[in-house]
């Protein structure tokens, strides 16, 4: 993308991180506050939580809001989806938590699955699914479990059920007929959209144009430096419009490109206002994060700007592992400064420490202590409620 040198902001690479760590709030204590109303805010500000269902430890979606609301509780997730309403399940990158308010933007995509459904459901017959809404209109929510006459078949995939009603529910879900109105564990209870979030008529959907903007709000607010990868992460085909986007607020001087001393590639950019106000060095806040928190889950971004390359070595055989099964990153103040390979020992009532590494070995004396009282308080959020 053209731009003439002069314009181009030169920062270090602490300096972006200092940015990136403001961007997703993890230079402050609790910055969203306590409670069931700092897990929406938290939800809002972040853009999307990714749920995961590995639970060596806690599952990604409780430990990603733990690392911003210390006093977090897994019920004020629950409050959250099924009586504020505030947040709701669909597909980022990934399957999510995303704020209500957001929900328009994400229209489109339900439209277009159901006429254009993906290669998983394409050969669906819309006549099982028909029936499901009139039994969920009829009956009430239902899960899974709810199922009990379903004529069983071999899984076609491992992460797909011997059930077929699981299929169209899912089917259900990612057309926007449906949408998950409770978790107990993984198991989701599915509800009518519209009875749901008690609509007499939907709400408008989002343009494509309005959904592209969303988008790079999105990754400005909760990334604060952005590149091209970064804004479509895992959605290449959007690359081309982001670029019209972000050329666009370039020559209208609402973003600035900026380059990170020693890094190559990728370009980035930011808004006059963030790099105005890069924030300076704080104190070393010790967070212990999910490798599918969103500091984490984009690796060629994580490694440009921290010099962290993460390792998840869950389907790596065990002679193989470096980290270890499900290591978790280390961060202290700004730095990423270790990898530690954790597993919840639920009925010892104990978190096991598989493996420990060090990025910066000389560093262990001085570190040691404070990371080992940030990990007598993540004991404590496993083994909570």
């Amino acid at each position: 993308m053209p731009a003439k040198a002069s314009r181009i902001r030169t920062i270090t690479p602490s300096q972006a991180r200092r940015i990136w760590l403001h961007a997703q709030r993890l230079d402050e204590a609790a910055p969203f506050g306590e409670g069931p109303e700092a897990t929406r805010l938290a939800v809002e500000h972040l853009g999307y939580v990714q749920i995961d269902t590995i639970n060596v430890i806690e599952r990604s979606h409780h430990h990603i809001l733990f690392s911003r609301v210390p006093g977090y509780r897994r019920g004020d997730l629950r409050q959250a989806q099924s009586m504020d309403k505030s947040v709701f399940e669909y597909w980022t990158h990934a399957l999510s938590y995303v704020p209500t308010r957001d929900l328009r933007f994400f229209l489109p995509e339900m439209k277009r699955h159901k006429t254009e459904p993906s290669r998983w459901y394409a050969d669906a017959n819309p006549n099982d699914l028909k029936r499901m809404l009139r039994n969920i209109r009829k009956d009430g929510a239902l899960s899974i479990r709810d199922i009990d006459d379903d004529e069983l078949v071999e899984k076609d995939h491992p992460w797909a059920s011997r059930k077929p009603s699981k299929r169209v529910l899912q089917l259900g879900f990612y057309n926007g007929d449906l949408t998950i109105s409770e978790r107990n564990g993984m198991v989701k209870t599915y509800e009518l959209m519209e009875r749901h979030f008690g609509w007499n008529q939907r709400p408008k959907a989002a343009t494509d144009k309005q959904v592209a903007e969303y988008l790079l709000d999105r990754a400005l607010r909760s990334q604060g430096l952005v590149s091209l990868e970064s804004i479509s992460y895992l959605e290449a085909k959007r690359k081309p419009v982001f670029k019209e986007l972000i050329e666009g607020r370039v020559r209208c001087k609402q973003l600035v490109p900026v380059t990170i001393e020693g890094v190559e590639k990728p370009q980035f950019w930011a808004t006059p206002e963030v790099l105005d106000a890069v924030p300076e060095p704080g104190q070393e806040l010790v967070h212990i994060l999910s490798p599918f928190d969103p500091l984490i889950i984009q690796r060629k971004r994580t490694s440009a700007i921290f010099g962290y390359d993460h390792l998840f070595e869950a389907y790596v055989p065990k002679a193989k592992r470096k980290y270890g099964y499900f290591s978790l990153p280390v961060l202290v103040g700004e730095e990423i400064v270790a990898a530690l390979d954790l597993k919840t020992d639920r009925a010892a009532r104990k978190v096991l420490i598989q493996n420990w590494t060090w990025m910066r070995p000389d560093e262990s004396g001085r570190l040691k202590g404070i990371v080992e009282e940030a990990l007598g308080r993540f004991e404590a959020f496993q083994l909570g409620d």
